[in-house]
């Protein structure tokens, strides 16, 4: 690639708007919305993917846990997206792709996350939510457009309090 088309792809870098909307119980809405930028017109295909919401390491060394695709597996934040919901994957990560044009936007349905079944302790539930309460969905969006090299854009998205909220029970 020239010079010139690496400075245009990255005038081209994609702009998102990300929110969690209409929180209730263990269910939310994610918004994606392309805001920008304008020359970009539209996205042939984004990919979202729920990441780690923290920095550390998930590297398994005891024989007797859970293997690394189990841990690899497992959606390390508050939110994941909804079995059944927008082609949701079984590892619930990603969603199937979709296209979008400059202005637009495309909800996607979420619930909390759940411990996974290798943690032990009756209160193994409570000690996962506090472990995610007051942590952003992280999101990569992988883009991709015709004629145009693919971009990473990454996305934090602040959790609504009706989803962080700690249960009592």
């Amino acid at each position: 690639m020239s010079p010139e088309q690496d400075r245009w792809h990255a005038d081209l870098l994609p702009q998102f708007q990300t929110t969690i909307e209409r929180a209730e119980g263990d269910r939310a809405t994610l918004s994606v919305r392309l805001v920008g930028p304008l020359p970009l017109c539209h996205l042939d295909e984004i990919r979202p993917k729920v990441v780690p919401s923290d920095d550390t390491s998930r590297t398994v060394t005891l024989a007797s846990g859970p293997s690394q695709q189990h841990v690899d597996a497992e959606v390390w934040g508050p939110s994941r997206f909804t079995p059944g919901g927008d082609g949701a994957g079984i590892t619930r990560q990603t969603v199937a792709p979709f296209s979008l044009q400059v202005g637009t936007g495309r909800p996607f349905s979420l619930e909390r996350t759940r411990a996974p079944l290798w943690q032990r302790g009756e209160d193994r539930d409570r000690r996962w939510r506090d472990d995610w309460l007051n942590k952003p969905l992280r999101l990569v969006l992988t883009c991709r457009r015709e004629d145009f090299k693919t971009w990473t854009v990454p996305c934090e998205v602040a959790v609504s309090e009706a989803i962080r909220a700690r249960r009592l029970n």
